[in-house]
């Protein structure tokens, strides 16, 4: 598990269980709560959070309010809301939150948008240690066991994107707009290709699974 703490503030139970279920898979550490005040509150003893979700209507203090209390102990803030309207979108930003999220929201699109408020706020590491690999994501370098495994660069980005998104199936449109980008017009395939390079590199045919009819998995103990 990862020592990344994140905070999440929403009064909808199932929304809120929902986030810490996907954030836990995903290797993250969360503390929930329903209440805006009862959050500040709690800040008082402990404000070691490395970021928070914040919905905006909530109950005894909104989103807006609680962004102030963030701000005291220099936690970066993403909304997470109903509210589309571009006045609370702007508010929101313009107050200082580092990201502004309308529901319903894609989860794997969240992943990605916590990780780079993490990495603006240089609270996302750039080492991780994943079964028998370490990876360098700044250095991009790979050891294994000690010894040093090179991979071609679309291969680790590849690598990259099932990492930061253990556990998570999927598809392989997404992983090729994610690894080779949206103006990528090669086809789905390009992606098989590549995940069996990485298997056959890292000797990982057990840990990438396929996921039937819709892409890949890394699957790793939580």
């Amino acid at each position: 598990m990862s020592d990344i703490r994140i905070l999440i503030v929403e009064d909808e139970e199932a929304i809120a269980k929902m986030i810490a279920m996907n954030l836990k898979v995903a290797n993250y550490n969360t503390s929930i709560y329903y209440d805006g005040s009862e959050a500040a509150d709690a800040l008082t003893g402990d404000h070691a959070y490395d970021l928070a979700l914040l919905d905006i209507m909530l109950p005894g203090m909104d989103g807006f309010e609680l962004l102030d209390e963030m701000k005291k102990y220099g936690i970066p803030v993403i909304f997470l809301t109903a509210k589309d309207d571009i006045e609370s979108k702007v508010q929101g930003l313009k107050g200082g939150a580092e990201d502004y999220i309308v529901k319903p929201f894609d989860v794997l699109e969240l992943l990605v948008r916590i990780e780079k408020v993490l990495e603006r706020n240089q609270k996302f590491s750039n080492t991780e240690k994943v079964l028998d690999i370490e990876i360098n994501f700044k250095e991009h370098t790979i050891r294994q066991n000690g010894h040093e495994v090179v991979l071609k660069p679309m291969e680790f980005s590849l690598l990259e994107v099932l990492i930061k998104n253990k556990n998570i199936a999927i598809s392989r449109q997404r992983l090729l707009n994610m690894v080779w980008g949206t103006d990528y017009y090669g086809e789905t395939r390009t992606v098989d290709v590549h995940i069996g390079q990485l298997r056959k590199k890292l000797d990982w045919g057990e840990h990438i699974k396929t996921v039937s009819k819709l892409g890949y998995r890394l699957e790793v103990p939580v």
